[in-house]
């Protein structure tokens, strides 16, 4: 019998709270297989009246009862001080626990990283997780870090990222040998910050076994120039926000443009299932694991509702069903014999506050 997997989740996180967790629970359900699980963590009066009639869903589920939640407005160093049996901090907690295989959240980013950090620990003396977003591209998905963890990072950790970002893409997309760029403002070698030039000569020389494709520019983020693509929190939470942006104005351009008059909208109509397709492909990414941490926690978007939740839990399944935690810890030996662990640095600024 297969062994089954449970996912954790704080089922109180985000803006939409449980209204959208329930759903995406029963969706989730209805995609994965039965021997996926789904532990809940929250107000347990509330969670059992949403599933008054999802019966099939509820059979699959266990419910922890939570007292409090994490606020999406609080910092993350306050809300360390009062997590503790929060639905955020319980739904981790399962992880070290043993009693599940990966927890998935919409609440709080920078408490969510700090919980994690605090209650699961590094692995393979890594400092700082990171946050991994995939994006689409002309031939399929490209793997895209960090993009908001961490602020300030210097070459190792971009070696670092590297590292970590190729594993990820190999167990969540399938791709036997991930090709990897760095992102910065030239394709020449002279080009960009000493930080990025140095990891640059690192990945180029420094005997790492990986598919290394040398810098990319902004405009491979969605070309599918390489599978992984590398960067600081800062620039990449900057690109991601702009992305997603710049999804929101097409879409709504063209929504104006395709109800302008009566021609454009019975033209709209008949190109529906396209522009549903389209639709999709222009969403920005629900999902983004913390990647480095010893487990699997995904970070959904805050505005999250079903359909985004729903993904991120297949997301967390696929990840804990996948040896992606241990290929981390074995891939960071390619890390060159000069490149020592880094020392711990004062708490930085993250895209959530300070951490």
């Amino acid at each position: 019998m297969t062994k089954p997997l449970v996912i954790s989740i704080d089922a109180m996180g985000g803006d939409n709270g449980l209204s959208a967790v329930a759903p995406a629970v029963v969706l989730a359900a209805s995609r994965t297989p039965e021997s996926v699980r789904f532990l809940l963590h929250g107000d347990a009066a509330a969670i059992e009246a949403e599933f008054v009639r999802h019966k099939a869903a509820r059979a699959r589920c266990e419910v922890r009862h939570a007292d409090r939640v994490v606020g999406m407005d609080e910092k993350p160093a306050q809300a360390m001080r009062r997590s503790k049996g929060t639905s955020m901090w319980n739904a981790v907690e399962a992880l070290r626990s043993g009693e599940a295989s990966a927890a998935v959240s919409a609440g709080n980013t920078g408490a969510l990283m700090a919980i994690s950090k605090l209650i699961l620990r590094m692995s393979a003396d890594l400092e700082r997780p990171a946050l991994v977003a995939s994006l689409p591209g002309p031939t399929g998905m490209t793997t895209f870090l960090d993009v908001g963890a961490n602020v300030d990072c210097d070459a190792q950790r971009l070696v670092e990222f590297a590292i970590m970002g190729e594993a990820f893409h190999r167990a969540a997309h399938g791709t036997a040998k991930p090709t990897v760029g760095l992102l910065n403002v030239g394709s020449e070698d002279m080009k960009g910050h000493e930080e990025v030039r140095e990891a640059h000569r690192i990945l180029k020389d420094g005997g790492i076994d990986l598919d290394y494709r040398g810098f990319v520019e902004g405009d491979d983020l969605t070309h599918s120039t390489v599978d992984v693509i590398v960067t600081d929190g800062f620039t990449g939470n900057v690109a991601l926000k702009a992305m997603e942006g710049a999804a929101k104005f097409v879409g709504a351009e063209l929504r104006a443009a395709l109800t302008a008059d009566m021609v454009s909208t019975a033209g709209a109509l008949l190109a529906r299932k396209a522009l549903k397709r389209f639709r999709a492909r222009m969403n920005p990414p629900p999902a983004a694991p913390l990647l480095g941490l010893n487990g699997i926690v995904v970070k959904c978007h805050g505005g999250a509702d079903a359909e985004d939740l729903a993904d991120a839990i297949k997301v967390a399944a696929s990840l804990a069903d996948s040896d992606f935690s241990e290929e981390i810890k074995r891939t960071m030996t390619r890390l060159p014999a000069g490149l020592a662990p880094l020392a711990p640095r004062p708490a930085v600024m993250t895209s959530e506050g300070e951490a």
